[in-house]
């Protein structure tokens, strides 16, 4: 996994299949975050990136590139792989499996969130903060 790090800006380069990339995408978003927000959100934030990171990389046979954006309006963190299948919320009511309730938990706890065709490729996305339900002008692009 490569990485490049600002004090206001993480960007990962995540290896196919390599699913220890989502336990250091925790503690490298949890680093970022440690004096910009309080624990409790800090955990939300890791909780969803870690979904997000997850099904980029068990959901297609690519790799993957992790950027998190953080400000005084909130945070942005933005998955994008290069397959074309989109992703959706899949509930699973009455199955106790844990597969497929990734994006029903960053629908259910992120401010805001989406889906941003590329050329190649997807970015799925999620926003925390008091200006998340504003800060959704990327899916123009």
């Amino acid at each position: 996994m490569r990485s490049q790090a600002s004090a206001d800006r993480l960007r990962r380069t995540l290896g196919r299949a390599d699913l220890r990339a989502v336990a250091e995408s925790r503690r490298a978003l949890r680093e970022l975050l440690r004096h910009r927000c309080d624990p409790e959100r800090s955990a939300v934030a890791e909780l969803l990136t870690s979904e997000l990171v997850t099904n980029a990389l068990v959901h297609t046979d690519r790799d993957a590139v992790l950027t998190a954006d953080v400000g005084s309006w909130g945070l942005r963190v933005e998955v994008r792989d290069f397959a074309a299948r989109e992703p959706r919320p899949r509930p699973r009511a009455g199955n106790d499996t844990t597969n497929g309730r990734g994006l029903v938990l960053v629908e259910s706890l992120a401010d805001a969130w989406g889906v941003r065709r590329h050329g190649v490729g997807k970015s799925v996305w999620f926003a925390l903060g008091p200006e998340a339900e504003t800060g959704t002008d990327a899916d123009a692009a």
